[in-house]
This record gives structure tokens, C-alpha cells and sequence, in this order.
């Protein structure tokens, strides 16, 4: 280790007041989880998914939750929540972020956050046969997607039909033996529950879409409707192509080639200014964004920038350098208290 001849020398530590440790278990015992078809969690997540958002002090929501693993059955006599605290003011997991550093780099990364997490609008198709579909789309992490068809008309004489997704881009990844599924656990996704959508109850096929990342283009696929009519065998099908934009962290553009962290500061202004006149404005109830000018307009920079092609992760690290600094052009942070993006929920199902 080449740190092992520094000497460290300790001053004063800061007492900040404001550290809650909760454990899902304790000293000799166990945790354990829960594994249903619609869920995989452990026992303290589960309950702590109830109560996480409530307005209440850290400590008094996670007595709460410790309150109701003692009331679970599984739980009770094999597993307690154990709460470390030194929190001296009333802290919520809901209280408003009041940025006390406005610099240029902590706007650009409250930019880079809402941008990566704008979903498509939900949208409906008509086909020449009389049927309606249904196009709906959900976040599970900024770069992983969860697409929906629904069929919403079709007429009498029309015994089946079912709306499937098709030739997608060779930059994202779709695993198609679980595309087109009838369940969200056979599409492969873990974090989004059916029960939770609107009108649960109409049929719906689930694809999951990940590496949105690597996307270099708008999204587009082709929607294939398959329908069957009463006095007929064979089965008939329709085609309509569709481009949804960038969707979520596509927008950002990681792809492409960035700014390795010794160049000038010089280099760091003209980027992040281009970043910036890029995305103006953005209403607070706006579900859509300006996307990115096409790459050409940054080839100049290509010549000092190193490859960054990420890799396929189901995690929301996905900026692995800090953003750069942008000089008088940030996105008022005033702004990011006002529109209601929010992360992997239910709220992302843009349907009607």
C-alpha cells in the first residue's frame, strides 16, 4: 500500500449529531426473507417500504417498523430490529433539500439527475382493424425500462388479439424469451408490482428494456398486432412503428466520449455550457425534455476525451466522475423542489 508511511494525525472531529444506523436484525440472530411470486424482500425491507416515507423522525418511523416486524409472525422470537442513534434534531426522510452550496457543479448534477429519470408519455395506437392499444412505460433504475401493451378496444367480430413489441435497437438489451410476458416476474422485473398500476385488471404484456445507457438514437420499435376474427382461422397481423425519444438516463448521452478529470478548466466550461444550452428550461409538470443535439456538434472535443461505454448495471451509481462545472447557466435548484420526479414507483406508469 502506498499510503503505508503516511502518518496520520488526528485533530478535532466534528460532532454532527445527525448519524441513525437501523439493522435488520441483532446480536444472535437471523434475518430473513420473504419469498412470494409478486415480491422478493427481506422482512425488515418490507416493513420499512411501508413506513419510509411518513413524516415522522427517523427514529420514531423506525420504532414504527421494529413495532411491526414484533407484530409478524415469521418474525417474532427470530428476528428484531436493532436502532443506533445520536440524531439530536428532528430529521425526516421527507424533508425538503435545502442546498446550502448553489455551486455550478451541484446544479449540474441536480440536472443530471431529473433528466435521467423523465419517462415517455404513455401513448395509444389505432389500427386499421378497429382495435386500440395502449402503449405504458415504468422505471425500475434510470437505465432500466419496463414497457406495457394493453388492448383497450376491439370489436365484436374480433374473437383474440394481443398487442406484441418487436425490433428493437441493437444498442439496448431485451432478453426475448422474457419479452411480451403476461406477468411482470416472467418479464423479469422484481421491483414493480401490477397491483400497483392503474386499472390492474385489464390484460397487459410486459417487456423489460436495460442498457438505455448505451442508446445512441431515439428509441423505436414496432408494435405487432395479432388478432384472430370469428369466422376465420388463420391469424391476421398489423404492424405500426413507434419512437418514443430517449427515454430516462438515455438523454444524457454516456456514451460518448468525456473529459478526462486533468484537462483545463477551459475544457470543463466549454462542455458543460454546451450541456446546459441544450436543456433551457423545464416546466415543473412537464414529463418531457429537449434532448441532446446530435454528436457532431462536439466532434472538436472528441480528440482530448477517453471511451466511456458503461456497463450494464442494475444500480443508480451510474457516474463514476463528478459532473462538470457549469458556469452561470445552472438549472435554479429552486426548481428540483417543485418537480415531482420520482425513482423506480409506481407513480412512473404513464397511464391513463
Amino acid at each position: 500500500n502506498p499510503n503505508d508511511d503516511v502518518k496520520v494525525q488526528p485533530g478535532l472531529l466534528k460532532v454532527t449529531a445527525n448519524i441513525v444506523f437501523g439493522y435488520a436484525t441483532c446480536v444472535d440472530a437471523k434475518a430473513y426473507e420473504v419469498n412470494r411470486e409478486d415480491v422478493a424482500n427481506g422482512i425488515f425491507i418490507n416493513f420499512l417500504k411501508q413506513r419510509v416515507c411518513e413524516n415522522e423522525k427517523v427514529t420514531i418511523m423506525l420504532d414504527r417498523v421494529a413495532e411491526d416486524m414484533g407484530r409478524c409472525a415469521i418474525a417474532r422470537g427470530r428476528q428484531a430490529l436493532e436502532l443506533r442513534s445520536n440524531l439530536s434534531e428532528r430529521r425526516s426522510l421527507t424533508d425538503q433539500i435545502q442546498a446550502t452550496d448553489r455551486s455550478a457543479s451541484s446544479s449540474a448534477r441536480n440536472l443530471q439527475w431529473a433528466v435521467a429519470h423523465v419517462l415517455p408519455e404513455s401513448c395509444f395506437l389505432q389500427f386499421d382493424c378497429g382495435v386500440k392499444v395502449q402503449l405504458g412505460f415504468a422505471a425500475e433504475f434510470s437505465n432500466v425500462m419496463v414497457i406495457y401493451t394493453r388492448i383497450l378496444q376491439k370489436p365484436r367480430e374480433i374473437v383474440s388479439c394481443s398487442a406484441q413489441l418487436t425490433d428493437f435497437p441493437a444498442d439496448v438489451d431485451v432478453d426475448l424469451k422474457q419479452s411480451n410476458q403476461e406477468t411482470l416476474l416472467e418479464a423479469g422485473s422484481l421491483l414493480l408490482i401490477k397491483e400497483e398500476l392503474r386499472c390492474p385488471d385489464v390484460p397487459s404484456l410486459y417487456t423489460r428494456i436495460h442498457s438505455l445507457q448505451r442508446l445512441r438514437r431515439e428509441l423505436t420499435f414496432t408494435v405487432c398486432l395479432h388478432y384472430t376474427y370469428a369466422n376465420m382461422d388463420e391469424e391476421v397481423e398489423e404492424k405500426q412503428p413507434v419512437t418514443v425519444g430517449k427515454p430516462l438516463v438515455s438523454k444524457l448521452n454516456l456514451y460518448e466520449p468525456r473529459t478526462p478529470r486533468t484537462c483545463s478548466a477551459s475544457s470543463f466550461t466549454s462542455v458543460s455550457s454546451s450541456f446546459v444550452e441544450e436543456f433551457p428550461s423545464v416546466s415543473p409538470t412537464s414529463n418531457t425534455w429537449p434532448y441532446y443535439v446530435e454528436s457532431s456538434n462536439i466532434d472538436s472535443l472528441t480528440s482530448s476525451r477517453s471511451a466511456n461505454v458503461p456497463e450494464e448495471c442494475d444500480s443508480p451509481d451510474l457516474y463514476d466522475a463528478p459532473p462538470s462545472p457549469v458556469s452561470s447557466k445552472s438549472w435554479p435548484h429552486g426548481q428540483m423542489n417543485d418537480a415531482n420526479y420520482r425513482f423506480s414507483d409506481m407513480s412512473n406508469f404513464n397511464s391513463y
